[in-house]
C-alpha cells in the first residue's frame, strides 16, 4: 500500500544518484527562495499582513503551543488519510486555500491554471478565488477529475453575484465558499508603503471581464482597463448579514460554506441558517489584527458547529500543523502561502512539490505517533502545552 510518506524515500534514493531536490522541503527555506524569485511588490502582497502583523505571526507560532502525545505498540503500517466532504471521497484532508493573486505568482501570470494543475497532480482540491487571471471555467477544466470549490467575494450587484455563482455551478465546482471578512480591505502597511494594490492596476479581474452581467454593465468600455477597474471597485464588497443567508441559499444548490467564522456563536448561527460547512479562518492575518491565532479559535468553533464540518486555514506551514488542526476537530485543512511560494519557484510542479511535502510530513507524523487514521488523531486530540 502506497503512503504519502513514501515521498521521502523518493528523495533519499534520488540522493544516492546525486540528484538533490530542486525545491526546499521546509517552509523557512521555501519562503526565502521564493522571496528571491518574486518581485518586491508581489512578495509584499503575498507575505504581508494587517497592521503590525501580530495576528499573522501568531497564526503560525500558535501551533507550537499545541502538543500531541505519541501512542506506542500501535500497528501503523497501513494509514488512512482519506476524508469525506460534501459527499465527496477525498484522498487527504488537505486543500489549497483561495489566494487572490495566485495568477500573478508564475512567470507566465497564469498561476491559477498552474494551481489547478498542481491540484490535478496531487489530488488536493483547490478553492479557486473570484480574483483570477484566468476565467473560472478554464481553471475548473484544468482540475480534471479532482473536485474544486469556488470562493466568492460577493459583489454589491446581486445580478452579478448570481451570475458568478451560476457560472461556478455550471463549470463543475462542488461547493461555494463565501468569504465574509473582505467587503473592505484591512490596513496593510507593506502594500500602502508602496501604493500597490494589484486589482486597481487591472490584475486578477478576469472572472469579472468574462462575465456577461459585468460585460452588460460596461458595454464597449469592457475593453478599457481604467473603466473596468473603476466599475470593479464600485461593485466589489457587499456587506453580508445573517439576513442574506436566505438569498445565498436560494441562488445555488451547491454546498454553502461560510469563510471567516471564528466565534462559536457565529458558527452556531451559521448552522442554524443553513450553512453546509463552517470555514474557521482569520484570512491569514491579512484582514484584521486582533491578535488571537485562528488555531486557538478552532476547538470552540468545532464544538459549536456540532455535526457540521469545519474547514480551517491560517498559519499552516507544515504537515505537523495539518495534523494538529485535525486533532482539534478540523475536517479539512487549507494551506495558502506555502503553495503560492511553490508556484513562484516552479509553477505547477513547484506547488505540487510543496503539497507532497506537507502530506508526507503529516503521514509520517501519524505513523511515528501511533495514529493509523484521522479518527485516531482526533481521539488522541491536542492539548495546550504553554
Amino acid at each position: 500500500m502506497a503512503h504519502f510518506g513514501d515521498f521521502q524515500n523518493e528523495i533519499y534514493f534520488a540522493g544516492l544518484s546525486g540528484v538533490i531536490q530542486k525545491w526546499p522541503v521546509d517552509f523557512p527555506t521555501l519562503e526565502k527562495r521564493a522571496a528571491e524569485a518574486m518581485s518586491t511588490s508581489l512578495l509584499n502582497y503575498v507575505r504581508g499582513g494587517c497592521g503590525d502583523e501580530t495576528t499573522q505571526d501568531r497564526n503560525a507560532s500558535a501551533f507550537k503551543h499545541w502538543g500531541m502525545t505519541p501512542r506506542m505498540m500501535v500497528d501503523c503500517t497501513h494509514r488512512h488519510l482519506d476524508i469525506e466532504l460534501f459527499g465527496l471521497k477525498l484522498p487527504s484532508p488537505l486543500f489549497m486555500a483561495p489566494i487572490g493573486v495566485t495568477g500573478l505568482c508564475t512567470q507566465d501570470e497564469h498561476g491559477d491554471l498552474a494551481a489547478a494543475a498542481a491540484s490535478r497532480m496531487t489530488g488536493v482540491p483547490l478553492v479557486a478565488s473570484t480574483l483570477s487571471n484566468d476565467p473560472m471555467e478554464a481553471v475548473a477544466s484544468e482540475l480534471g477529475d479532482v473536485p474544486g470549490f469556488f470562493q466568492l467575494y460577493t459583489p454589491r450587484d446581486k445580478a452579478l453575484a448570481e451570475s458568478l455563482v451560476h457560472r461556478a455551478e455550471a463549470a463543475g465546482f462542488k461547493a461555494l465558499v463565501v468569504t465574509l471578512d473582505t467587503w473592505v480591505t484591512g490596513w496593510r502597511p507593506r502594500d500602502l508603503n508602496t501604493g500597490n494594490f494589484p486589482q486597481l492596476r487591472g490584475h486578477v479581474l478576469t472572472n469579472y471581464t468574462s462575465d456577461p452581467v459585468f460585460q452588460r454593465m460596461l458595454g464597449p468600455a469592457i475593453n478599457d482597463r481604467a473603466t473596468v477597474v473603476q466599475r470593479w471597485a464600485q461593485t466589489f464588497g457587499k456587506v453580508l448579514t445573517w439576513d442574506d443567508m436566505a438569498w445565498l441559499r436560494s441562488i445555488t444548490k451547491l454546498p454553502l460554506v461560510l469563510k471567516g467564522i471564528c466565534h462559536p456563536d457565529d458558527a452556531k448561527r451559521a448552522v442554524d441558517c443553513g450553512a453546509d460547512a463552517i470555514y474557521c479562518s482569520n484570512h491569514g492575518g491579512r484582514q484584521a489584527n486582533g491578535g488571537i491565532a485562528a488555531i486557538d479559535h478552532l476547538p470552540h468553533v468545532v464544538a459549536a458547529a456540532g455535526d457540521t464540518p469545519v474547514l480551517f486555514d491560517s498559519g499552516v506551514r507544515s504537515g505537523t500543523d495539518v495534523v494538529k488542526a485535525l486533532a482539534l476537530g478540523a475536517r479539512a485543512v487549507g494551506i495558502g502561502r506555502p503553495y503560492v511560494y511553490g508556484l513562484a519557484l516552479g509553477g505547477a510542479a513547484g506547488a505540487a512539490h510543496v503539497l507532497k511535502c506537507m502530506l508526507a510530513e503529516a503521514d509520517l507524523l501519524m505513523a511515528v505517533n501511533g495514529y493509523p487514521s484521522i479518527d485516531a488523531v482526533r481521539r488522541e486530540g491536542a492539548v495546550r502545552v504553554s
